[in-house]
């Protein structure tokens, strides 16, 4: 068919009616949503930003506080020494054995020291052989003053010769001491002096009984 007209419309071809399709959104409310999104996340991001510069500026302060002194009690107590930093005992001899002392026993003297601090009580004094038993003169506890020293008398009896060293090599004896900062236990070795005559005196006391 021939003919002056308007061309018809292809296939797929829609009208246009002039109205936006219908899943598109006007520009103007994109950038909207855009500009509210980004303003929320900025307000989140500078709120963290400000706790961790307080949370920074806390702990520094916290850090570089003046601190109190301790109290005058706290302060005279921690310079009060331990006893066994100013305590010393030493080997002075073999004594003879008092009178009603038990069969096999043996005495030796000793001297105890206090060099410096408060007076320093003497608790206890024990030695490691199982065989062995001792008491002191003066009887445990006393108490040895600042800048003095005094002599005391062991006396060890023996209650089983198969349980004493045949020769004692480093004796020494358990003191257990306290003053008014600590109680502590020490042990002193007496020496050569003291690890031969305490060999003889057992050998006296037991013979052929030590094994």
């Amino acid at each position: 068919m021939s003919g002056i007209g308007p061309p018809e419309p292809g296939e797929g071809t829609r009208a246009w009616d002039g109205r936006r399709p219908r899943n598109s959104r006007p520009p103007g409310r994109t950038r909207a949503a855009l500009t509210a999104w980004y303003a929320r996340r900025r307000r989140i991001v500078v709120a963290l930003a400000a706790a961790a510069v307080a949370l920074a500026g806390g702990g520094y302060l916290y850090a570089t506080r003046p601190h109190r002194p301790p109290p005058r009690e706290d302060r005279a107590h921690a310079q009060v020494p331990y006893p066994a930093q100013v305590v010393d005992m030493t080997y002075l001899d073999a004594r003879t054995t008092p009178a009603g002392a038990p069969p096999r026993s043996f005495s030796f003297a000793v001297l105890l020291s206090v060099a410096s601090g408060p007076p320093v009580t003497l608790v206890r004094v024990s030695q490691p052989y199982a065989g062995l038993s001792l008491d002191t003169e003066p009887p445990a506890p006393f108490r040895t003053k600042s800048g003095s020293a005094r002599k005391v008398a062991i006396t060890m009896h023996v209650t089983e010769c198969e349980k004493v060293p045949k020769n004692a090599g480093l004796p020494f004896l358990d003191v257990t001491l306290r003053n008014t900062r600590a109680i502590q236990a020490q042990s002193f070795i007496l020496g050569p002096r003291y690890a031969q005559d305490l060999s003889h005196a057992l050998h006296v006391a037991c013979g052929n009984k030590i094994r």
